[in-house]
This record gives C-alpha cells, sequence and structure tokens, in this order.
C-alpha cells in the first residue's frame, strides 16, 4: 500500500478546493478574482496578468494597467465578459474595478457557496479513503497481506483521512469567518 499516493490525491482535493475559494470575493479586492480572466490578445487568447500589472491600491478596488495601452479596451471587454459581479471603469490608460460592501443576504449566500465547496472536497478526500481501502480488501483477499496487516492499513487510512478532512474543515471555517467579518 502507498500512502504517498494517496496523500498526493488528497492534498490535490485540498489545492483545488484553495483555488476554488480564492475566486470568491469577500468584500476585499482580491487580484486571484482575475485569475481565468482571457484578453483576446492579437488574436490569442492571453490570461490578464500576461497583458498587464494587476494591483491593489485600496482594500476594495483591483487596478489593471495593460503594458500596451491600445489593450485597454480588449481587457475591460474581458472583464466584463468574465461576469465577476463588478463593472470595470476605464480611464483610458487602466481599469479600475471597485467592489462594493457585501450585503448581510450576500455574505451568507457566499457562505453556503463556501460550504457546498468544502462538501466537495470531503466527498474527493472520502473517494480516495474507499478506493485506498478497496485496494488493501483486495491485497487481503489474494493473500498479498494478512489480516492484521489489513487492520493496520486501514487505521492508517482512516488516519490520514482525518487529518485532510479536518484541513478542509479549518480552510471552510477560515473562508467563512473572512466572508461574515463586516
Amino acid at each position: 500500500m502507498d500512502f504517498d499516493i494517496l496523500e498526493e490525491k488528497m492534498i490535490k482535493s485540498i489545492d483545488y478546493l484553495k483555488e476554488e475559494l480564492a475566486n470568491i470575493r469577500a468584500g476585499r479586492a482580491n487580484p486571484a478574482i482575475l485569475n481565468k480572466v482571457e484578453v483576446d490578445y492579437y488574436g490569442v487568447a492571453t490570461p490578464l496578468n500576461q497583458v498587464g500589472t494587476i494591483s491593489v491600491p485600496e482594500a476594495r478596488q483591483i487596478l489593471v494597467t495593460p503594458w500596451d495601452r491600445s489593450m485597454v479596451i480588449a481587457v475591460e471587454k474581458a472583464i466584463q465578459k468574465a461576469d465577476l459581479g463588478v463593472n470595470p471603469i476605464n480611464d483610458g490608460n487602466a481599469i479600475r474595478l471597485v467592489f462594493p460592501e457585501l450585503t448581510e443576504d450576500r455574505r451568507r449566500e457566499l457562505s453556503k457557496q463556501v460550504k457546498s465547496l468544502g462538501e466537495e472536497a470531503k466527498v474527493a478526500i472520502r473517494n480516495s479513503r474507499r478506493d485506498a481501502m478497496d485496494e488493501v480488501k483486495a491485497k487481503q483477499k489474494a493473500s498479498e497481506i494478512t489480516e492484521d496487516d489489513q487492520k493496520d492499513y486501514e487505521d492508517k487510512i482512516q488516519k490520514i483521512t482525518d487529518k485532510y478532512i479536518s484541513n478542509i474543515e479549518s480552510i471552510i471555517s477560515e473562508k467563512e469567518k473572512e466572508i461574515m467579518e463586516v
């Protein structure tokens, strides 16, 4: 039984969760919200961070400054198309994204979304555990390992699973706290 592969699968699940949570804005400007935005740069879909500078001059504002001034309109259209829930403001040289304060209802909605993403990650972890348990049972059936070894492996698999489930719960709790801050 290779526990490194099991942990690697679980780490990938947590990394994916962190990526998804980075896209949920919590009242503060977070440049990660623009990670999936692609600009039509001379006929090629190019990530936004490769056509300009992205900065956070204020807590609720993102400033996108294209290196090529002729790209300002293309950047504005790409951000509008991405449907981030905020309208870009074009000042001719750069694009500003001003994020409004979150309402209480929107905070609750985002909190539910965070919990849902957390559940999906937990399901992925449990699926990895199930696969590992099935592998151990198959090895025991094929007489490759003893029943005692099977029990030891299953205990170790469960401990690894518990560790990652706990990790997910703390990540989700932290994100909910961030969202609910006023």
